[in-house]
């Protein structure tokens, strides 16, 4: 018999399921229908994992490497990640102050039920990563959003950041590049985040760089504990290869931070899933350690693709989109559209109304901006083929079209 509400964890229960997620069982419960749906909605690159790290995995099979690994992951890997820190970032990390995880969420989520209890309370910059509110909720703490809109590029200042800071705040967290913007911090943008933080001594801050190698135009990347190195001490840095290698069904993320935080996390991971796949942990050594040459190419494939896209966004008729500096998602603006009518009658209120009708009228899916906690906007991944990517530009255009005020 199914479990009831008053039966679940109270904090489980008031937590709500992912709305990508929700998108993409939508996409295929339409296309098991026979529907031809062009999918922008999820976070995963198009591009097969690189051939030497998938040959890695199949050696790591080969030889028997197929047991458990130590809980915070293989030393060998453990210490790749570590001269990964040191080679990319300049922090001066040994590999104790590591750990792999099944995947970057659940470095988070180990973070944060490390540290937080009841009565806390946790800076999230909106629009964020759905995950972030929803695992603070699970970890019976109160997520403190902040409204970071166009005008501050989509970005915490360091007036924002000092008047959401109380004696309650235990974390603040940054993700750059931004999912579902594109924004990344600059590092004088970082420094001045910094000097709040140093003021603060009791806020710790979870940098989620998961996007690091997908920074366009030549900008460059700065992570926090990089730029200001008096804050490394409560910094949790945290990474991994899925986006980076299009290694997502791997589920390999590590982090670095203080040994305290680490020993921390690795006591809770022990008693829930123990190591990651030891396979994806060969695999993701080879990624850090191998040619690198497939992050370029992929990250060129991306700029060209984001170009294309965004022009064409701002082509069609009551959307705005922003030029997004890195990751592989547009955050358009659909405010637009709002009080319009499709053709069948339905008029758009809200942008969760915009992305039902691109996805009933035009086969193309996306995500709505208020589930990122900033509407009125659509989320768009252009993480697939510049082919597919065509038609789903003419669609949406044509789906702006058909509207009627």
């Amino acid at each position: 018999m199914a479990a009831s509400a008053h039966e679940l964890n109270r904090f489980l229960a008031a937590a709500k399921p992912s709305a990508t997620y929700g998108v993409i069982d939508r996409v295929a419960a339409r296309r098991a229908q026979g529907v031809d749906i062009i999918s922008l909605s999820a976070g995963e690159p198009d591009f097969d994992t690189p051939e030497h790290v998938r040959e890695a995995g199949i050696d790591a099979i080969r030889r028997g490497h197929t047991r458990y690994t130590q809980v915070a992951g293989l030393r060998a890997l453990r210490e790749t990640v570590a001269e990964k820190f040191r080679r990319e970032n300049d922090l001066d990390v040994d590999w104790r102050q590591t750990i792999v995880c099944t995947g970057g969420k659940q470095v988070i989520f180990n973070a944060l039920a490390a540290t937080l209890n009841e009565g806390d309370e946790v800076i999230i910059p909106a629009p964020y990563w759905v995950s972030y509110p929803e695992i603070v909720q699970l970890c019976g703490a109160t997520s403190i959003l902040v409204e970071c809109g166009v005008q501050s590029g989509f970005k915490l200042t360091s007036e924002l950041l000092e008047g959401a800071i109380t004696s309650r705040t235990r974390w603040l967290i940054l993700n750059s590049p931004s999912n579902p913007t594109g924004a990344v911090y600059s590092r004088s943008e970082l420094l001045a985040l910094a000097q709040v933080l140093l003021a603060h001594p009791l806020v710790m801050v979870l940098s989620d760089d998961i996007y690091e190698h997908l920074v366009f135009d030549d900008l460059g990347f700065s992570t926090i504990a990089q730029v200001e190195p008096r804050l490394r001490d409560r910094v949790l840095t945290m990474n991994g290869v899925s986006k980076a290698y299009a290694m997502t069904g791997w589920r390999i993320g590590f982090g670095t931070g203080p040994t305290w935080l680490i020993d921390a996390m690795e006591k809770l991971q022990g008693q829930q899933t123990s190591g990651a796949s030891s396979i994806s942990q060969y695999a993701a050594m080879a990624a850090l350690s191998g040619p690198q040459d497939f992050v370029r190419e992929s990250r060129l494939a991306f700029q060209h693709r984001r170009d294309y896209l965004v022009a064409q966004l701002n082509a069609a008729e009551g959307l705005r989109c922003e030029i997004p500096q890195g990751a592989f998602y547009a955050f358009a603006s659909c405010e637009g559209l709002i009080g319009k009518v499709t053709p069948a009658g339905l008029r758009l209120t809200s942008d969760e109304d915009v992305v039902n009708g691109l996805l009933d009228h035009a086969g193309v899916a996306t995500v709505h901006g208020s589930a990122f906690g900033l509407g009125p906007y659509i989320r768009i991944a252009y993480a697939l083929d510049d082919a597919a990517l065509h038609r789903a530009c003419e669609s949406i255009k044509r789906f702006c079209e058909t509207l009627s005020n």
